[in-house]
């Protein structure tokens, strides 16, 4: 009903305007709208005339109200994406249930497993050059590969001890009394993709705070002779009796 009478209140100054169009394209005088028909077609223009150019205002009028409230709807729907209701918060994941010896077994027995090894082709040659020297220089001191510093470290502060468990590192050279010393790690081609440089970095500060040196062999720079210069320098000579 509203509508409707919009839609009249526009029509009511096209009625004129239909008219005068009408009697302008016939010649038709002010006393030619006597007859009906012409009265009915002056109307018919200025309705439809009077609709239309409602229709366009409501259109224009309705685009730009869109335009005002964009910032406001995206603010709406960001702030509901950033801070959910409570009742649409995810539910905590329940724990896994515990794996115990039995159950290990039964999952060991139905596996296959293959031969790993323990370092690949570069880091076997290094050993082997490193071991050599280290047993040259002191037969008491050892060379040991890929070994977890969970098991070399320790730490009063259970998160930071998890920071590390499960970090090894590529050659831990041990003393006579089989006390960690130094760390080498051998930096192969590809060996800083990715996360490997921060990893790095939380395994060097980790071994600087137990007193245990760290440095790093890199593959196509180290020479045999500056390998032989650092070991003979990292291992202490035995005491002459």
């Amino acid at each position: 009903m509203q509508y409707r009478q919009r839609s009249v209140l526009f029509a009511a100054p096209w009625l004129i305007i239909g008219a005068a169009a009408v009697g302008a394209s016939g010649g038709i005088t002010i006393a030619d709208f006597e007859k009906p028909e012409l009265l009915i077609a002056a109307l018919l223009v200025g309705i439809i005339v009077g609709m239309a150019v409602e229709q366009f205002l409501a259109t224009m009028s309705k685009q730009a109200w869109r335009e005002r409230s964009k910032p406001r709807r995206e603010e709406r729907r960001w702030n509901e994406r950033a801070v959910p209701a409570p009742w649409l918060q995810t539910p905590a994941a329940e724990p896994s249930r515990p794996v115990d010896a039995t159950d290990q077994l039964r999952i060991v027995m139905h596996s296959n497993f293959t031969i790993q090894p323990l370092l690949n082709k570069s880091e076997a040659r290094v050993f082997r050059e490193l071991d050599s020297v280290v047993i040259g220089c002191n037969s008491s001191w050892q060379v040991m590969a890929q070994v977890s510093l969970g098991e070399i470290l320790r730490s009063a502060d259970p998160e930071a001890y998890s920071c590390i468990n499960s970090k090894r590192v590529d050659l831990l050279l041990v003393d006579g009394d089989c006390q960690p010393r130094h760390v080498i790690e051998y930096q192969g081609g590809a060996h800083h993709q990715g996360t490997a440089a921060a990893r790095d970095a939380v395994k060097k500060e980790a071994l600087r705070r137990a007193g245990i040196g760290y440095y790093e062999v890199v593959a196509g720079q180290t020479t045999p002779s500056e390998l032989r210069r650092l070991v003979e320098k990292l291992v202490d000579k035995p005491s002459v009796t």
